[in-house]
């Protein structure tokens, strides 16, 4: 008696594999599950950059968050996008965008001079955002009368968007549903 497997038990073993593998496609959704990471950056991200600035005003004896290259609260929005269209947040406002610059010495996206603060900066760079395009970049405002300020960044998986079931974006207690804000002042 010869030992192996039919053709037809074999098709059976292949079939089942093709539905398991679909199954497992469907359900784990691989784009998603890059999206989240990606958004696990950008809050991760922004935690950083908020932490960073509140380090800075709180050992600095006179705080300035419009550092340089001309950035001026209120009328500008730091963007570490690369380039091309406005952002939603300059687009809105009439305001023009910063440089995408990644330095700590105010001249960066995030126009404070970190490395002002006592002990140097905590960040050696400004984060970047993991896609950073016209859709998908981090955002700067501040009132440097208040000494407030502002970081965003948009959420692109299901999960963490507006209406999502980890909803960073509508629930974070800013002006902007559709955008994570994290810092001092979320109405900027």
């Amino acid at each position: 008696m010869s030992k192996g497997f039919t053709l037809l038990e074999l098709i059976i073993v292949i079939g089942i594999l093709a539905v398991l593998a679909a199954v497992s496609v469907l359900v784990l959704n691989p784009a998603q599950l890059f999206a989240q990471a990606r958004d696990t950056t950008r809050i991760q991200d922004l935690a950083q950059v908020s932490s960073a600035v509140g380090l800075y005003l709180s050992t600095v004896n006179s705080p300035t968050l419009q550092g340089g290259a001309g950035f001026t609260c209120g009328t500008n929005w730091g963007t570490s996008r690369s380039g091309g269209s406005p952002t939603k947040h300059v687009a809105a406002s009439g305001a023009t965008a910063h440089s995408f610059v990644f330095a700590v010495d105010g001249t960066g996206w995030v126009a404070v001079p970190l490395n002002a603060s006592t002990g140097g900066s905590p960040l050696a760079t400004l984060p970047r955002d993991p896609t950073n395009d016209d859709t998908y970049n981090y955002q700067y405002s501040c009132n440097n009368t208040n000494k407030t300020f502002e970081v965003d960044a948009k959420m692109e998986s299901t999960r963490y968007s507006n209406g999502g079931s980890d909803d960073k974006e509508s629930r974070d207690g800013g002006n902007d549903a559709n955008e994570y804000e994290i810092g001092t002042d979320l109405t900027l």
